[in-house]
């Protein structure tokens, strides 16, 4: 075999890596719970929409009713997906949100917030329309909701792939 044509199947190889590695589609649309604990929202529906080949938009609405606090915050975030392997996914992202609470006790505060999130997880898309994830949303913000203007919220997705 001449070493031209060794090199052209080196290439052709290579090239095909990289294809199937950027060819794994992230769904148009995806709908479902996102199950966490950031400040007690706990399960927020989470919706996420594509917008080009590596990049989506999420938007999740929370809501707490617990502990003589009631509470209710909407968040958005744009997101980067880079292929893993068969079927994982990890992504970051950027957004932010606004939120009230009225906290129900004789001395508690009310008010409305808003807040910058950063996002970063990973998450596994099935043969059947069903995709899991798990991911670390940190937030900073709050006007008096979150600790020292600082949240973080570990949570599981689960959502349906259409």
């Amino acid at each position: 075999m001449s070493s031209l044509m060794k090199k052209l199947i080196v290439f052709s190889l290579f090239l095909c890596g990289i294809y199937s590695s950027s060819a794994q589609e992230i769904s148009d649309h995806t709908i479902g719970l996102r199950l966490g604990s950031n400040r007690g929202f706990g399960t927020e529906i989470s919706y996420q929409m594509k917008l080009k080949s590596q990049n989506r938009a999420e938007f999740n609405l929370g809501w707490r009713t617990s502990n003589n606090i009631s509470a209710m915050k909407v968040n958005g975030l744009y997101q980067w997906v880079w292929p893993l392997e068969q079927g994982f996914n990890w992504y970051a992202g950027v957004g932010g949100g606004l939120g009230t609470f009225s906290n129900n006790n004789a001395n508690g505060n009310n008010g409305t917030f808003i807040f910058a999130a950063g996002d970063v997880g990973i998450e596994y898309n099935f043969d059947f329309p069903l995709q899991a994830s798990l991911d670390l949303r940190p937030e900073i913000g709050g006007n008096g909701y979150f600790d020292n203007g600082f949240g973080t919220d570990l949570a599981l997705g689960i959502r349906y792939k259409f």
